[in-house]
């Protein structure tokens, strides 16, 4: 007999918390609206982690340990998640830091993988971010550098002197989020029309009401697809 069935004896598991369920709305099968491009203002119910308290763990402290005694003031926090490191930066700094991370012999982070954009509406003051994955190859290490900037004062420091590679993805992120990449030597759209208006990975960006046609098939307006839920 099981002992979740004798008398007196609680079933297996009964005093654990179960974790809070994330709760997604939006995706694609949303219903209620024709919004099938996989956004719809999905929302998961778990608070971001704002920072995280030494030990950072792994290899995470030997690379603040690297930073700290030139760069203390211009890290704003770190963020460990998911056994991931995210090192905020200053965005007044942000290039002296990416070239200490790309020539100190205890860093070496001589590959960069790439820089992306996030916009976050409600973070007043802070809404844009641009954040940049980079690689160590000596010593096998991957960390995230993140820079926020406001809406109002959307400039950032183009890092494109550290990572020359940085020139296509500095402006794919501009094109889509608006960022303005100070010093970059062309900054222009690179997936958009010249004249397109607005930056149309932000979240104030309306979805909707522009079919796209690609050799000789229109795909309709996100607002007019099907739903198939």
């Amino acid at each position: 007999m099981s002992s979740d069935n004798l008398p007196g004896v609680p079933p297996s598991g009964a005093g654990e918390q179960t974790p809070e369920p994330i709760a997604r709305t939006g995706m694609f099968g949303a219903t209620g609206t024709g919004d099938t491009s996989g956004y719809g203002r999905m929302v998961v119910r778990r608070a971001p982690r704002l920072s995280s308290a030494r030990p950072y763990g792994s290899y995470f402290d030997d690379v603040a340990d690297a930073l700290e005694p030139s760069f203390g003031d211009a890290i704003e926090r770190v963020v460990v998640d998911r056994d991931e490191v995210t090192f905020h930066v200053a965005r007044e700094r942000l290039v002296d830091v990416m070239r200490h991370l790309r020539d100190d012999p205890a860093l070496r982070f001589e590959l960069s993988l790439g820089v992306s954009g996030v916009h976050y509406p409600h973070e007043t003051g802070d809404e844009l971010h641009a954040v940049y994955h980079l690689c160590s190859i000596t010593h096998n290490r991957r960390i995230r550098v993140e820079v926020a900037c406001p809406d109002s004062d959307r400039h950032i420091p183009s890092t494109v002197s550290v990572y020359p590679t940085h020139d296509w993805h500095e402006r794919e992120t501009y094109d889509f989020f608006g960022i303005i990449f100070d010093g970059h030597p062309a900054l222009t759209r690179i997936e958009m029309p010249d004249d397109w208006e607005g930056h149309p990975q932000r979240k104030d960006y309306p979805l909707g009401g522009i079919p796209v046609e690609y050799r000789g098939a229109e795909t309709p307006a996100p607002d007019q697809r099907r739903s198939y839920a």
